[in-house]
């Protein structure tokens, strides 16, 4: 269903939340950085980043694969976030910016012995965000306009604030007490380069397919974008999954938001994409109850499931 108020049945082309599926849209404009020669994969961003070295205080240089690579080892945001159970002042009232994210992060410790090391953090992509800012002279969403979403056609994906009036709109839920919130108003994150996009299954299937068909990055970028640094099944901006029909992995952006779940899978040559979205029952968030979060990671676990072993069924090795 769209919603839980009239019941109306879901539809394929209803928008979404797709959560840190961005993340791996934010990977694409990053490469293109790289591939515009305006900063190599290893060179460090401590200096560039506006306010990276005064917030952060890393204990290293810091480089572009670390961050994509979730290998810096930076504290999570939302390790640093309110913990009270009634979420709703902070989720509806308190806009994350990219900078405010960094300096929430700052309040937490960064450990030197965690950097090189995988530690998935949101964090990280609120830091490529900016450095895409500073390094195309344009705010975030523009360059994301610009240099992903025109040039693929997807015109149902934005960074905006999604419009809670749409009728093509799947709301997300979460209680508090056991009282039902809608959670669908993103306004405090939209924008989010870590996971601030909303859009469509067709949309993202397409992202999917012109990223692994070459149509989106260089060739040496989408190896880059494959190879996992050696330390979790992630490479540049995307899990890593076994393929049933093929000697190479999946390659896989996975969003969880508390009422919304969405997982787009993709062949490495492109030819088989899948992409499915979930708005659960309503849970507790993690702040009431810890077991809620693990009910969550089930549920992703099996959509991931699902789509792969699709996938699996309906491919055919490549000749």
């Amino acid at each position: 269903m769209r919603d839980l108020e009239t019941r109306t049945p879901a539809q394929p082309t209803d928008r979404i939340q797709i959560a840190s599926v961005t993340k791996t849209m934010t990977a694409v404009a990053v490469m293109k950085l790289v591939e515009d020669h305006l900063i190599g994969f290893d060179d460090p961003v401590n200096d560039v980043i506006p306010g990276f070295t005064s917030v952060l205080k890393p204990s290293a240089p810091i480089t572009v694969r670390q961050l994509l690579s979730h290998t810096s080892g930076m504290p999570e945001v939302n390790d640093a976030a309110s913990k009270d159970v009634d979420f709703r002042p902070a989720f509806f009232s308190q806009k994350l910016t990219m900078e405010s994210g960094l300096e929430l992060a700052g309040t937490l410790p960064w450990p030197a012995a965690s950097v090189g090391t995988f530690k998935y953090s949101n964090t990280n992509y609120l830091a490529l965000g900016l450095l895409l800012q500073k390094l195309r002279h344009k705010p975030y969403d523009q360059v994301m306009q610009e240099q992903v979403f025109e040039p693929l056609g997807l015109k149902n994906t934005s960074l905006k604030p999604v419009d809670l009036a749409s009728p093509g709109l799947l709301h997300g839920y979460a209680t508090i007490r056991g009282e039902r919130v809608d959670v669908t108003d993103n306004t405090a994150w939209a924008g989010n380069p870590a996971g601030g996009a909303s859009s469509t299954v067709e949309d993202v299937n397409l992202f999917m397919a012109a990223l692994f068909t070459g149509r989106e990055v260089s060739s040496a970028s989408l190896k880059e974008m494959k190879t996992s640094p050696g330390f979790a099944p992630y490479g540049l901006g995307m899990w890593q999954h076994a393929d049933g029909c093929s000697k190479e992995s999946r390659y896989e952006g996975l969003g969880s938001l508390w009422g919304h779940q969405t997982t787009a899978v993709s062949s490495a040559d492109g030819r088989y994409q899948a992409t499915m979205t979930v708005t659960a029952p309503p849970l507790p968030t993690g702040l009431e109850d810890p077991a809620a979060e693990g009910k969550r990671s089930d549920l992703n676990g099996r959509m991931e499931s699902t789509l792969n072993e699709a996938l699996d069924r309906i491919c055919k090795p490549a000749n």
